[in-house]
């Protein structure tokens, strides 16, 4: 176990679908043995069971903010959010060319200490709630510009299986000073 002596930490993994974020964020919980927060829209998208259209980005944005406002009051000393704001304005920009104020209001106002932005060298899976396999590398390079231009700090991560956990784990290592 790694001990945490800094105060709360927010760690985002983030990135195009299908890149291995839901597994590297419990992997990282599990290494630093602290929490981590699964993605909502996978919640709220098979609650709804319809397709969804760019109102329910919104949504989807006010149940992750409060999941993740649960999740801090309880006041951990560093937390793995498994996507956050960023995932729906990229995406709400990149399928409906537009994004709700209220998401980039909010993605300005509740920054992640650090973003793992992991790179889709990883095989495509099919997913039911997955829907864009072919421009993955398109799509992270948006991610990269958009983290950039937030002027947030992140590390990209690659490889694969425990090459990508190492490095990952390394990121968080190297950030909070271990």
């Amino acid at each position: 176990m790694e001990k945490i002596t800094k105060p709360t930490l927010k760690i985002v993994i983030t990135g195009p679908e299908s890149t291995g974020k839901s597994t590297l964020s419990k992997q990282l919980s599990e290494y630093f043995e602290q929490p981590w927060l699964p993605e909502y829209a996978r919640t709220y998208l098979n609650i709804i069971q319809r397709p969804y259209d760019r109102n329910d980005l919104v949504e989807i944005a006010k149940g992750q903010i409060k999941n993740e406002d649960d999740l801090f009051s309880t006041a951990p000393p560093l937390v793995f959010l498994d996507t956050s704001l960023e995932v729906l304005k990229v995406w709400s920009e990149w399928k409906y060319n537009f994004c709700d104020q209220f998401i980039s209001n909010n993605l300005k106002a509740r920054p992640a200490d650090l973003y793992l932005l992991l790179s889709p060298d990883l095989a495509w899976e099919n997913d039911p709630l997955r829907e864009n396999p072919h421009d993955r590398e398109i799509i992270f390079n948006i991610y990269k510009k958009e983290l950039k231009k937030l002027d947030r700090p992140f590390e990209i991560i690659t490889d694969l299986g425990l090459l990508r956990t190492q490095q990952a784990i390394n990121s968080v290592k190297t950030f909070i000073g271990q």
